[in-house]
């Protein structure tokens, strides 16, 4: 396929940060492929599109978020019956580069900074999936800023896309995409049999996989997910610790403080008491890595 370059200058002022499309994509592939001069984060909202991007051909349907990259050559064509309604929003090089560098603990050598073959390509629950909409749209009539595409950008990566754990950039894309999911509480909830179940593939396929891909069984992995869960919750909430129990779907509370044990290296109460801060209060206390207060 022939292929043309597309530059952000066609799309944007030089005062503007990001360019926002909601749009139907075309039932025919387009005569050429194209590349970029730019970064561009898209989302199936409604029906379904094949995908072709570096050589490789995808079936994409709602839910599924894509980090393109300016090399990345590809190009579109809906289902013939059902159409496909996508968001996309391109953003310059070196918004990139600079989150990247900034927030390189997170973002480097992933999403949109992902070196592998193809670009990095999600499945989000319906939760994320409602998430990442709501954050798109609230672009469309935002200001073309620098702080508005960085906030978006940030959003996007820490609280729609997290996943924890892992060389899951070489894993295969189902089960990325499963992991990616069991960052929702109506899956780790569920225990290993959440993560089984999105996962799609029979027990033994995904224990295999789980096990080459993270080093840990379906069941190790997600008791992390929620274990990390829980501390979130005892950092920023007040509820009680069984509480903080039950949202994570632990069905036995010994089974909980022996996990919360071994993966933080004391109990829950004492994590609460070392990490939480009465924001309407001062207190004696330097939070660990700090020094004293002047």
């Amino acid at each position: 396929m022939r292929k043309t370059t597309f530059l952000i200058d066609s799309y944007i002022r030089p005062d503007e940060a990001f360019h926002f499309a909601r749009k139907s994509l075309s039932k025919r592939f387009p005569d050429a492929a194209h590349d970029h001069d730019f970064y561009e984060v898209f989302l199936i909202e409604s029906g379904q599109t094949s995908h072709w991007v570096n050589g490789d051909t995808q079936q994409l349907k709602p839910g599924h978020l894509t980090f393109v990259r300016p090399q990345d050559v590809h190009a579109f064509s809906a289902d013939r019956a059902n159409g496909c309604q996508i968001i996309n929003v391109m953003f310059r090089v070196e918004t990139a580069q600079h989150l990247t560098s900034r927030y390189a603990d997170t973002i480097a050598s992933a999403f949109f900074d992902s070196r592998a073959r193809l670009p990095e390509t999600h499945m989000l629950d319906a939760a994320r999936f409602a998430r990442a909409v709501h954050i798109a749209r609230q672009l469309q009539t935002a200001p073309r800023t620098l702080a508005r595409i960085e906030e978006f950008l940030l959003v996007l990566t820490n609280r729609v896309v997290d996943i924890t754990g892992g060389d899951l950039q070489n894993a295969p894309r189902w089960f990325a995409e499963a992991c990616s999911a069991a960052q929702s509480r109506s899956v780790f909830s569920k225990g290993a049999a959440g993560l089984i179940a999105v996962a799609g593939r029979s027990h033994e396929h995904v224990c295999r996989t789980c096990k080459t891909y993270t080093g840990m069984t379906p069941s190790e992995y997600i008791n992390q997910v929620r274990i990390e869960h829980a501390a979130h919750l005892l950092r920023s909430d007040e509820r009680a610790i069984e509480d903080v129990v039950a949202d994570c779907g632990f069905d036995n509370s010994s089974y909980f403080y022996r996990l919360f044990r071994r993966q933080y290296g004391t109990t829950p109460r004492r994590y609460r008491l070392e990490n939480q801060r009465d924001p309407f209060q001062l207190s004696d206390q330097v939070p660990r890595g700090g020094g004293a207060r002047s």
